[in-house]
């Protein structure tokens, strides 16, 4: 089943959970055309739970109206107006793949495969293709990039592709390259190249905030990448497939927002998670959805959207946590009629506040008008001390005042956690603090692991199945490889 959602976007490290909606304006408004730079005056609360700005008038629709006007998912505006659509019309495809055996070679890793797609499908809308110079330096350091007419969309990650020595000679004066994915099949054609230095020891240091050892993305991607980066002008070849059987929930941003119109969605938040669902998650969801009808919207639509690229290793693989997804729409924790789940195609950087900023544009491209953020989103443990790599409270705060988002409401969560007494999630209460259990993402790992279950009411019980099968087949795997060891 493929569910599409109205994007109001959540992205959770951890088992914080916080969003407070009391600043926003409760009460519809009337208005003749839409204005995207909706956001007010910046306000400050004093709570460090909730400690955000705010956006004070969202959008709605005038219930006084005798005739509804067609809902469009122009809710938000793609970054540049336009979405980027880089895939060849398929009757050009013989020709530009002919061209492609012709050039010089580039080859691709899983990671880089995976940007291909993102741009590809305008997710990085106005990106048209790797970064060039120019284009790297004012993301590396500015996290973003100025269009031709002035205006600025956010851009914090770098979105380049890194090339050796020897491929670099390969190219020689070519001003147009092919590249071939991890299969070896030619899967796109970078035009007018730009080949400049990779100084690695900058890129780590801007987008991490450290050159500590052990950050997951470097140490895959970074460490062992060409000392040159390529860019230029993307044409994909055909569509992005992996073959996995998940390829019906990789809705692109153009899906997205034609699904949005097809539900007649008036507002979309998301959710963005890289963990598996429970019920503290579910219960921000849908209380969520009941604010938004609170306030005047009719029809506000949930997306699902766990992130399907690169993670690190102890994550939840992407094929499990979709299927633990899928039990709890069955099971009735969400509602699948009023709620999309689709795969976001990024690579993860876990690079905290630089990279909920991806995150969050790339939303916007989707068709989200609201984006929700928890405590510490897309943050870590420091690889090397015991702590947080970043202050839980920056990524909230960043997402407030980061330039090119200023169309986007920002929303944050409310904490959940687990109630001894009731036996459920419910939102922390701080007069009862001690009657409330925090269940990490790490302790829910563990409990699946050992095979112990969580708490009543912590997990819809078909959701939490699919977690504890995963880990048995683990140790099952583990143990059949030990007896080959031993038998060798």
């Amino acid at each position: 089943m493929s569910l599409t959602i109205k994007l109001h976007l959540i992205t959770s490290h951890s088992h914080h959970l916080n969003l407070n909606f009391h600043t926003l304006n409760h009460h519809p408004t009337k208005f003749t055309s839409f204005n995207p730079n909706i956001r007010s005056k910046s306000i400050y609360h004093s709570d460090p739970l909730v400690s955000i700005v705010y956006n004070t008038k969202p959008r709605m629709h005038s219930p006084s109206r005798s005739v509804q006007a067609p809902i469009k998912s122009s809710l938000i505006d793609p970054d540049g107006g336009k979405l980027v659509d880089l895939v060849i019309p398929e009757s050009e495809r013989a020709s530009r793949v002919l061209e492609a055996q012709a050039l010089p070679k580039v080859s691709l890793s899983k990671i880089d495969f995976e940007w291909v797609h993102v741009i590809s499908e305008g997710w990085a809308s106005p990106l048209k293709g790797f970064m060039r110079e120019d284009e790297y330096l004012q993301s590396l350091h500015f996290n973003s990039l100025r269009m031709k007419d002035g205006s600025v969309v956010n851009m914090s990650l770098p979105i380049v592709l890194a090339i050796d020595d020897e491929t670099k000679e390969r190219i020689g004066s070519s001003t147009n390259v092919g590249l071939v994915g991890p299969n070896g099949d030619l899967i796109a054609i970078l035009r007018s190249i730009e080949i400049y230095k990779h100084n690695k020891e900058e890129r780590i240091a801007r987008t991490w905030g450290t050159t500590a050892p052990g950050l997951p993305y470097v140490e895959e991607v970074i460490t062992s990448a060409g000392n040159w980066l390529i860019g230029g002008d993307l044409e994909v070849l055909e569509p992005i497939k992996y073959n996995d059987g998940l390829d019906n929930y990789r809705l692109s941003p153009q899906q997205l927002r034609k699904e949005f119109d097809s539900r007649q969605a008036d507002a979309v938040f998301a959710f963005q998670l890289r963990n598996p669902v429970h019920n503290g998650h579910a219960l921000l969801m849908n209380d969520t959805r009941r604010r938004l009808l609170e306030m005047g919207y009719k029809n506000p639509i949930l997306l699902l959207h766990p992130l399907g690229g690169f993670t690190k290793a102890d994550d939840v693989p992407l094929d499990v946590r979709m299927e633990q997804h899928s039990k709890v729409l069955e099971d009735g924790i969400l509602d699948p009629e009023t709620t999309i789940v689709a795969i976001f195609p990024s690579p993860m950087h876990y690079a905290g506040p630089t990279e909920v900023q991806w995150h969050a544009k790339a939303r916007i491209n989707a068709g989200a008008n609201f984006y929700i953020v928890g405590r510490d989103p897309a943050g870590m443990g420091h690889p090397t001390e015991n702590r947080d790599l970043y202050d839980p409270d920056h990524g909230k705060k960043v997402l407030s005042m980061a330039p090119g988002l200023e169309k986007l409401n920002i929303l944050p969560f409310r904490v959940a956690a687990y109630d001894t007494v009731h036996k459920k999630m419910a939102f922390f209460d701080p007069s009862r603090a001690k009657e409330f259990l925090f269940i990490s993402g790490t302790k829910m790992r563990n409990f699946a692991k050992t095979g112990e279950n969580p708490p009543d009411g912590f997990m819809c019980p078909g959701g939490w199945k699919v977690l504890v099968n995963y880990y048995e087949s683990l140790q099952t795997e583990e143990g059949s490889q030990q007896a080959a060891v031993l038998s060798a």
